[in-house]
């Protein structure tokens, strides 16, 4: 199914993502608003508590953002069993949020596409048409490296094409001390040059304006020592 119950997680960028979404929204909402032309407050679709975490991709995820309407185009562009998004969002200005969430620098070399040649197929033209777009000039195919971030681009480009507000909010969370993720921003900004360098993208591009780069410190949303 293209609803993925998720358990309370108790480490790394899951753990941060459900707690800042559910105890203090305002930690993520407050920098992403500063980058949203239009909006004054946003409204979570997920990980909620009180639906069980999930996590949705597929026509689901669709739904979850108001754009229903394009399930026949997305069976088009990308195959079943599509990116899962940590974190969906709307505001009251009509912006679609598609959250990514990390808290060490481990987590941008995700895997690989893993698909069958048929499937493979549809994903490679997927990723090739966001380069393109971008005039992105990669050192491997983008489905061989930082895959993840590559896919979520692809997406955004989907949507944006498709005239949707849409924006991919990179939640870097900051002072993760269990899984030695960055301590400063810095340190985040730094990790994601040599990513951008290898992915090909310039500085500037067509959907630059869309990807929002946030670095929530975990002391934000921490257990009350005395609760």
């Amino acid at each position: 199914m293209p609803r993925f119950v998720q358990k309370e997680c108790a480490r790394g960028s899951q753990k941060w993502l459900q707690r800042a979404v559910n105890r203090q929204p305002g930690l993520l909402d407050g920098p992403i608003l500063v980058k949203l032309p239009d909006a004054r407050n946003i409204t979570w679709r997920s990980p909620l508590a009180d639906d069980q975490y999930a996590e949705y991709r597929d026509a689901e995820f669709l739904e979850k953002i108001g754009a229903g309407q394009l399930t026949a185009k997305l069976a088009k562009f990308w195959p079943s069993h599509s990116p899962q998004w940590d974190g969906l969002a709307i505001s009251d200005a009509g912006d679609i949020l598609l959250v990514e969430a990390k808290a060490h620098v481990e987590e941008l070399c995700g895997p690989t596409v893993q698909a069958a040649s048929a499937s493979r197929a549809r994903i490679d033209g997927a990723l090739r048409d966001a380069a393109r777009f971008m005039r992105a000039e990669p050192c491997a195919p983008w489905s061989s490296v930082f895959y993840q971030l590559a896919n979520r681009l692809a997406y955004l480009h989907f949507l944006r094409k498709h005239r949707l507000k849409a924006w991919l909010v990179l939640a870097n969370f900051v002072g993760d001390e269990d899984v030695r993720g960055p301590s400063s921003a810095a340190q985040w900004e730094a990790a994601y040059r040599v990513v951008w360098h290898v992915l090909g993208v310039p500085r500037q591009h067509k959907l630059s304006r869309y990807v929002i780069e946030i670095y929530p410190h975990v002391d934000g949303v921490q257990d009350n020592p005395s609760g």
